[in-house]
């Protein structure tokens, strides 16, 4: 195991931190956050074209580069850094993950091509109405009906479930959790935009009525296609998670240094200096447990359901106490809604509660751990 990144790595870092500064200042991350879609169609097709980020990790036989969930992982940090909006993590770390993850070269072939080039949105459908995030919390039944399943029932927090252009969806056939394609346009679709607390990432509620389904893989494939996608899922989440925290951090060390109060720079006072040494903890520490989990999506698989869980609930703590960490340092001003800190910390809490909060992943790892 490599402890640190290429030259490359870091130089494509470097381009994807000038491209977003470029397009995702915070006057276009609040633009875009009060649209319907959340996002610039001219810059997701120059993400695809010129920057080739929607494909990075699809294989090359696929339209993709052919990297890996490091420089995946990159990516996603950066974005969570520029508290950037849009499908982007709907259609890489949770469509395309669907694919790469599921037995189906036809499927393979039929639409990672359409998401390497961005001419594809895609999401997953998982969590019904009883908000559990948790397969065995999956109810929806997928009827038979020639050479495809008819679906019926009610899809909750989809993520960019209303830009989407394909669905995977989890339904059970005869008890058995499988993985379902369904199309935007499919008749008896109903997709409804939901009020969010962190605005720049949409979801929506999807209601189906007898809508045409494809299997994707075979009977019973669900469970382990949907549980590797949940830990790839919140690995990439994790990565988001530290790029919040560190510009935060950034951002708070700055201000402490030109605010000046009592005849002093703020971040003279032992206060504030113990609470930008805390911050730096949380942040550094927080690198650690999503470095490794992505070095483990890449490398060493097997050890995803260990540390998937552990990355998802240290870095979802971490980045909420630093980004609550800097309202309070910022002080009155950090409490206005014009401020930056309001976006990265609802950000922050909307982040810790999707895919499970701490306490849930926490479990999951005791059981993975058996203790």
């Amino acid at each position: 195991m490599k402890f640190g990144f290429t030259e490359e790595q870091n130089a494509m870092r470097a381009t994807i931190r000038e491209f977003l500064a470029a397009k995702s200042p915070e006057s276009e991350v609040r633009r875009l956050m009060a649209t319907d879609i959340g996002y610039d169609p001219s810059v997701w097709k120059q993400m695809a074209d010129e920057m080739g980020l929607q494909g990075l990790a699809i294989p090359e036989s696929y339209g993709g580069a052919g990297f890996t969930q490091v420089e995946l992982g990159i990516v996603f940090e950066e974005m969570g850094r520029a508290a950037f909006g849009g499908p982007f993590f709907a259609s890489v770390a949770l469509g395309a993950s669907v694919l790469l993850s599921a037995d189906d070269d036809a499927a393979k072939a039929d639409y990672l091509p359409g998401i390497a080039s961005g001419d594809l949105i895609a999401t997953v459908a998982l969590v019904e109405p009883s908000g559990s995030w948790d397969l065995d919390a999956v109810h929806m039944e997928a009827r038979p009906d020639g050479s495809g399943y008819r679906l019926s029932g009610t899809k909750q927090f989809v993520l960019d479930g209303h830009n989407a252009d394909i669905i995977f969806v989890a339904a059970r056939i005869d008890g058995d959790l499988s993985v379902m394609a369904v199309g935007a346009e499919a008749k008896g679709l109903t997709r409804t935009p939901l009020a969010t607390l962190d605005q720049t990432r949409k979801q929506s509620r999807l209601d189906f009525s007898d809508v045409y389904a494809r299997l994707i893989g075979r009977v019973g494939d669900g469970r382990q296609v949907f549980s590797r996608v949940g830990d790839l899922a919140v690995v990439a989440l994790a990565s988001e998670q530290v790029g919040g925290a560190q510009r935060v951090l950034d951002a708070t060390v700055d201000y402490a240094k030109v605010r000046v109060q009592f005849g002093r720079p703020i971040g003279s006072f032992q206060a504030i200096k113990h609470k930008c040494a805390d911050m730096l903890l949380q942040v550094e520490t927080a690198k650690s447990a999503s470095y490794y989990a992505t070095w483990a999506a890449a490398e060493a698989p097997e050890e995803l359901p260990v540390v998937a869980p552990m990355a998802k609930s240290y870095c979802s703590e971490a980045f909420i106490r630093c980004a609550a960490d800097t309202i309070q340092i910022h002080g009155g001003i950090g409490f206005t809604w014009e401020h930056f800190a309001h976006i990265y910390f609802k950000r922050a809490k909307s982040s810790e509660l999707l895919f499970g909060d701490p306490a849930y992943h926490r479990k999951r790892l005791a059981v993975e751990l058996s203790i």
